[in-house]
């Protein structure tokens, strides 16, 4: 009986594969359960992690700072309210007396804006694109050379103006005026004890990025850190030139 020899269409396929034909089509999966634009999807958003990532804390501070800036601007509306009341009554016209600054919170203020760009430029190296790639690939960690020194100087002007903040509270006490002196001295330690606080809140946190860049491995961990504390330092500067007009030009 002669043998019989069966064609399969795999057989077809090669046999008609010429010069100009088509070249053979690797169909292996992909592993994502559909063609290769999966995979790109899935590098792109590994890719975009960080700054996803970093969107996310900094909408989160935002919300944070937005509640500390609201209670500041409460005690300035009661604080001015109160005082145009207190005007209206003769009564009690008598308490409210002026209040002379002392020169040293004009100081404070100068320090405190300096602060604000020794931040800035702490910030800077590790959102640099040549720093950060060479992190990446393990060539050392040339941004956290390049920032330690300006965070160490915003925090050395952040002590430095906690401790003027505090010659200012004693030069009034030896002038005899107290927190429970008059209501405008009253405000003012009020105001700006808790803005020292809040800076002080902000001078630990500065620390803990600091000790993040040592101990943290992740790149875009080290970033998030050392962008809350920024954003941080600078909302409280802004929140103090606030207060510090309100103190300067309220009747």
């Amino acid at each position: 009986m002669p043998a019989t020899f069966t064609r399969y269409p795999i057989d077809v396929e090669r046999k008609d594969t010429g010069m100009g034909g088509k070249p053979p089509v690797d169909r292996r999966s992909t592993g994502g359960g559909g063609g290769g634009d999966d995979n790109w999807e899935h590098r792109s958003s590994s890719r975009r992690e960080p700054w996803v990532l970093l969107s996310r804390y900094r909408r989160f501070l935002l919300y944070g700072l937005a509640g500390d800036v609201m209670l500041f601007v409460a005690l300035v509306g009661s604080f001015l309210v109160r005082e145009g009341a207190g005007q209206l009554n003769s009564a009690h016209a008598a308490a409210w007396h002026a209040l002379t600054m002392p020169p040293i919170v004009w100081v404070n203020t100068a320090l405190l804006l300096v602060s604000v760009a020794t931040m800035e430029l702490a910030r800077r190296p590790f959102f640099s694109e040549v720093e950060i790639m060479e992190e990446w690939l393990g060539m050392g960690r040339p941004a956290l050379r390049r920032s330690l020194p300006w965070l160490a100087l915003t925090l050395i002007l952040g002590g430095l103006f906690l401790a003027g903040q505090w010659l200012a509270w004693t030069q009034l006490g030896a002038q005899g005026i107290w927190a429970g002196t008059t209501p405008n001295s009253r405000f003012f330690y009020l105001i700006t004890q808790m803005h020292a606080l809040h800076l002080l809140l902000g001078m630990i946190a500065t620390i803990g990025a600091v000790g993040s860049m040592f101990f943290i491995k992740r790149v875009m961990w080290r970033q998030v850190a050392i962008d809350c504390a920024a954003w941080y330092w600078y909302t409280m500067s802004m929140l103090w030139l606030l207060l510090f007009g309100v103190l300067l030009f309220a009747p």
